[in-house]
């Protein structure tokens, strides 16, 4: 099974006191699936790592992607209209092209699994095929 990646919990785990970094380190160590981060999320981490860490935080992110950690996944010409339409349905939200992103490649991926702090924004959103998204670590 696929999980999605958001940024923040990317972002946190180059913070050393970070609360929750033990249990982002052990779902990302222990998911049996591909770890799926969209590219509009690569470049999010990136700022914000560099912004928040610095330089050396920036490289490790690049090493972790060269590497392979993370699949990257693209978007396709039709995902921008599923994510003009996500943005129009929660317009309330603010969700934004990242957040849209992660909605439209999980039902590209078939799954509703998503590792991010934001439940406000995946608990109100309702993934394509009308389940509800899985957010981790929270639901772990």
């Amino acid at each position: 099974m696929t999980l999605l990646i958001d940024a923040a919990p990317i972002v946190a785990l180059a913070d050393p006191d970070e609360p929750h970094r033990e249990s982002i380190l052990a779902t990302l160590r222990d998911e049996p699936g591909d770890l799926v981060m969209p590219a509009p999320t690569t470049a999010e981490v990136d700022y914000l790592l560099g912004q928040r860490f610095g330089q050396a935080a920036r490289r490790a992110l690049l090493n972790d992607l060269a590497r392979g950690r993370f699949k990257i996944a693209c978007l396709e010409r039709e995902d921008y209209n599923t994510i003009i339409d996500l943005d129009a349905r929660y317009a309330d939200l603010g969700l934004g092209l990242a957040d849209c992103a992660l909605v439209a490649l999980a039902e590209r991926h078939r799954t509703t699994r998503i590792l991010s702090f934001d439940e406000r924004h995946f608990r109100a959103v309702t993934p394509l095929d009308g389940e509800a998204f899985t957010i981790l670590p929270a639901d772990g």
